[in-house]
Order: C-alpha cells, then sequence, then structure tokens
C-alpha cells in the first residue's frame, strides 16, 4: 500500500481515537503485578472508574471486550431457566439477546422498531402481568451504537418501582459512558455494563461490571456456571490491589491516564462537549437534507449520530468512497440496518476541527458517490460551532 499523507480520521462509534497521552502511557514498561506499584495502580483506577459510572459500589474489571461483561453480567447473577426482560432497541441489544440464549437464559424481548429507546411504559406493563415475579432481571442498552438512539434509564427504574418488582436492573453503558450523563446508583442499576474502547479512550480489551448491593446478594443464589467471569475471586484479590489472574497492566497504565484527563476536564465539562458536537453534526445531516435514524429528538444520541441513506443508494458504498478518497472511516450500518445507515461517531478525544474535518469529509463523499443531497451541512455545522459556547481547553484538547 502507498504511503497516505495526514492521519486516518477514525470516526466510527468506537473503537474511538485514542489520545497520545493514552498511548505514552501504555508504552511504560509492564510491571511486576504483585508488587506495591500495582496495588496502588488498581486502586486508583478502581476509584476512577467508579467516580465515572457515579457509584459507591464495586467495579470489577476484566481482560475482555464489551461482549465478555455481558456474559458476566448475567453468568453471576442468573440461574438456567431464569426469565429476562429485554428492549430490542437495535443490533447490540439482539447480541446481548442471543447471549442470554446461549447460557440458558429464557430472554423476553420487549418490541422495538430500531428507531426508538426503551418503551418504559411497556416494561412495566410486562413487568405488572409477572405477579410471581418469574422475571429475574431487565437488561437494556443506554446508548444503542447501532443506531443512535439513547434511551431513559431512570424512567425504566421508575417502571421497576412502580410495578413493584424486584427484577435486577442491568445497562450497557458500552458507548454511553464518559460521553453521555449516567448515574448508577442515582438511578437504581444493579449491574453496569460497560468497555474501554470508546468514551473512555482506550484501544479494547478492557471491560466491566459496576455491581450493586442486590446484584452481590443475588451472586450468592445464582446456578449459572462461571469461572473467569466469577465476580467473587475479583474482588477479594482487590482488596489488596491485586487481581486473581494475570491482568492487562498496560492497558490499566492507559485507564489511569484516561481516568486522569476526564477528571481534569470534568464530567460535565466533557459530556456538554459531546452534546455540542452532536447537535452540530444533527445540524449538518439536516441541511443535506438526509433523514436522522433516531425519530424521538428527546432520545438523540450524543455519542453517534445514524444517518438514513435515500432509498435505492447503498450507504456502503457511500463509505467506500469516503474510505477510498478520504481515508476517513466511518460506521456502516448493523443487522438489519446494513446498507441502509451510516454511522458518524463523535465520541472520545474530538474537538471542534477534527468534527468539522468529518463533516467535510461526508459531505464531498455525498457528492462523489451520487446521493441525493442539499450542500451546506459543513457550514451548518461551522455556523453553529462558532456561535454556540465551547468548554474550556482541557487537558485532552491540550496534550
Amino acid at each position: 500500500m502507498p504511503h497516505v499523507s495526514g492521519r486516518h480520521f477514525l470516526q466510527i462509534p468506537g473503537p474511538t481515537n485514542v489520545p497520545e497521552g493514552v498511548l505514552r502511557a501504555m508504552a511504560a514498561p509492564t510491571i511486576d503485578h504483585r508488587g506495591p506499584e500495582f496495588a496502588a495502580l488498581t486502586r486508583e483506577v478502581l476509584a476512577g472508574m467508579a467516580a465515572v459510572i457515579r457509584t459507591r459500589q464495586p467495579v470489577v474489571l476484566f481482560p475482555a471486550s464489551g461482549t465478555g461483561a455481558w456474559e458476566a453480567a448475567l453468568a453471576n447473577t442468573l440461574s438456567p431457566g431464569d426469565r429476562v426482560l429485554m428492549a430490542e432497541t437495535g443490533h447490540f441489544a439482539t447480541l446481548w439477546r442471543d447471549i442470554a440464549l446461549r447460557l440458558g437464559l429464557d430472554p423476553v424481548f420487549v418490541p422495538g422498531d430500531w428507531r426508538r429507546g426503551v418503551d418504559a411504559a411497556g416494561i412495566e406493563a410486562r413487568l405488572a402481568e409477572d405477579g410471581g415475579h418469574g422475571i429475574r432481571a431487565v437488561c437494556v442498552v443506554h446508548n444503542e451504537t447501532s443506531t443512535g438512539v439513547t434511551s431513559d434509564i431512570a424512567a425504566v427504574r421508575r417502571a421497576l418501582d412502580a410495578a413493584r418488582h424486584p427484577a435486577l436492573l442491568m445497562v450497557d453503558t458500552i458507548s454511553s459512558l464518559a460521553s453521555i450523563d449516567y448515574r448508577h446508583d442515582e438511578w437504581g442499576v444493579d449491574v453496569t455494563v460497560g468497555a474501554s474502547q470508546k468514551g473512555l479512550m482506550l484501544p479494547p480489551g478492557l471491560s466491566f461490571n459496576a455491581v450493586g448491593e442486590r446484584a452481590l446478594a443475588a451472586h450468592g443464589a445464582a446456578r449459572l456456571p462461571r469461572s473467569y467471569w466469577d465476580w467473587a475471586p475479583i474482588l477479594r484479590a482487590n482488596e489488596r490491589g491485586f487481581f486473581p489472574y494475570t491482568p492487562a497492566t498496560n492497558l490499566l497504565f492507559g485507564l489511569r491516564e484516561a481516568l486522569r484527563m476526564l477528571q481534569s476536564e470534568g464530567l460535565e465539562r466533557v459530556f456538554a462537549r459531546h452534546d455540542r458536537h452532536a447537535e452540530a453534526t444533527r445540524r449538518a445531516v439536516q441541511a443535506w437534507g438526509l433523514e436522522l435514524l433516531c425519530a424521538n429528538p428527546s432520545e438523540y444520541s450524543s455519542s453517534l449520530t445514524a444517518v438514513l441513506t435515500p432509498s435505492g443508494h447503498d450507504a456502503a458504498g457511500l463509505l467506500d468512497v469516503i474510505l477510498e478518497r478520504f481515508d476517513m472511516a466511518l460506521g456502516v450500518g448493523l443487522g438489519k440496518l446494513a446498507g441502509r445507515v451510516f454511522r458518524i461517531g463523535h465520541l472520545g478525544d474530538l474537538n471542534d476541527l477534527s468534527l468539522l474535518g468529518t463533516l467535510a469529509g461526508v459531505e464531498m463523499g455525498l457528492g462523489l458517490a451520487s446521493i441525493p443531497h442539499r450542500s451546506g451541512g459543513v457550514d451548518a455545522a461551522m455556523t453553529y460551532l462558532a456561535s454556540s459556547a465551547r468548554p474550556a481547553i482541557s487537558t485532552t484538547a491540550a496534550k
């Protein structure tokens, strides 16, 4: 392959761009994972993760993708044949259901059209019908990466409370954590699931569960097989700053640096930055005359924007043109959205100029791929960014 000048634009909704400071931190020499320096590292990253998740409950880290954290959440709390209520919000909610099936659980899907978030009223109705409390858990995705739709987790908790149902509430935050406001304790979440490669600004390879008191109590009675994913030995080892296996030491170095960056910028500023970039992107899409996949403005995602291509035009072909001509990767349509949408990631380590470059690549690509559209999307985004309040320059942006 010939050399391509400039940096590759990685604008998929995860993995995201890794800041230089995080890359440098991971390049440090590996240390003894049973020594005092490592114990201090473990304690710092666990405390930092709890602050981002907004919990005082334990956080369990795994060397794994988010899929592993999905399995861990189920395997540590449930038994064979348990019924699990899940919401069909998109491709990743569907994959979580598939894991539940393979584990021998009985998932019940609340149907959805992949353009809207969790139907809290539908959840409440299903739970109200379950007088015998056979449903043991409710599993929802906070921000559906395949659709660009964010669900109201506080409303889901209110639905469980209104139905007076004891089911555990499990929430996937893989593409929302450190990008969109999330509150494990305040929203009464029992298990939070997340991963490293999106808002946490790391490469793939770390995932986690934040574990509430009710989930820990359920762990004692759960009968699904578990070994590697078992919370108990990890929590015991974490008390001394260690792990019961060889951990991903250098990813933990990177996580420590990423958490320091987030702390320096401040979570509220991080969320405001993501909100602002998401709004600029939507203004570009609207100026192009294209349709957002998310149907409800109150559920627009601040992590990514999914865009429908006009009928008869292939989104995958558009992405091929953009990659070939401008060395920029955008997210493809997944599952039943394949070929129908493209996804613009605007989460993680991103600033105004990077976003405008991304939108310029999209606008030029639309023309080259002969996708019907109007010009002026970049201008609309630029006008909004120039006139809107920008958070103070952060450690992340000033590295």
